[in-house]
């Protein structure tokens, strides 16, 4: 049966960077995707506005969604002004019961950037409170509450470590060398970020990063490529391994000593 597997990240770009091969290998497989971001990405950009920049940042996250038949959405948050309060909670909840996902894929709780880890926490507690029926939202048209609490999967880090450099490994590493191709393409598609990041971050190109990024996760599990996850296992959120059953095939535990 299909499922549908909501992706929530900071920014355009992060998504297709850690689980763009797994979300292409799920559309493969006749799953429903749809990639949200919280941010459009305004301040990734020392030329454009950021009005400009957050057009632009929509449009490109709409296209690399599309190379694999997947939806876009922005939470219309803004860069740096991600934060953990009830209101951003209450619009996080009102998107996840809009969109009423199987399994949510999400940032990880420690990361090197401020947003990343605020989106991570913020969307482990929407999914709490998206099944509560008197947890309400304020929207004009609120969606009905869920039946349960979504699948959730943490995505690796940036760079596979936290703001240390001390590594943060996955429960499973998933076989993306099939997809490597279109994972890349869909990156690629965030065109107005390769300059951005070369001046600002030091990244001399932002494919070779994701490349030595992703074969750096793969050598983990004996692969050329690989994407990282661990799937929640706090109380009450479901434990049983439907992320896992959908990839079978690909997927690489790894020792947990």
């Amino acid at each position: 049966m299909s499922k549908h597997i909501v992706s929530i990240h900071a920014h355009p770009d992060d998504a297709e960077i850690l689980a763009g091969g797994t979300l292409a290998i799920l559309a493969a497989r006749g799953h429903k995707i749809t990639i949200v971001t919280m941010t459009p990405g305004d301040k990734g950009s020392d030329i454009l506005s950021p009005d400009e920049t957050a057009t632009l940042r929509r449009k490109e996250g709409a296209t690399a969604a599309a190379l694999i038949g997947a939806s876009y959405l922005c939470a219309e948050f803004r860069d740096l002004e991600v934060f953990n309060d009830n209101e951003s909670r209450r619009r996080v909840v009102e998107i996840v019961r809009q969109l009423r996902p199987d399994i949510v894929l999400t940032s990880s709780p420690a990361d090197y950037l401020c947003d990343h880890e605020s989106t991570s926490t913020l969307v482990r507690d929407a999914l709490f409170g998206a099944p509560a029926p008197n947890y309400l939202t304020g929207a004009n048209n609120p969606a009905a509450t869920l039946k349960a609490i979504p699948h959730l999967y943490y995505m690796d880090a940036i760079g596979g470590a936290d703001r240390d450099g001390h590594p943060i490994m996955p429960d499973f590493v998933i076989d993306v060398g099939g997809v490597f191709e279109t994972k890349s393409d869909m990156l690629k598609a965030h065109q107005s970020q390769r300059a951005w990041l070369q001046r600002q971050h030091g990244m001399d190109d932002y494919i070779e990063t994701m490349t030595r990024w992703t074969r750096i996760c793969g050598k983990r599990a004996h692969l050329d490529y690989g994407e990282g996850f661990r799937r929640y296992k706090g109380h009450p959120y479901p434990q049983s391994p439907l992320l896992e059953d959908l990839l079978a095939g690909l997927i690489h535990p790894l020792p947990t000593d």
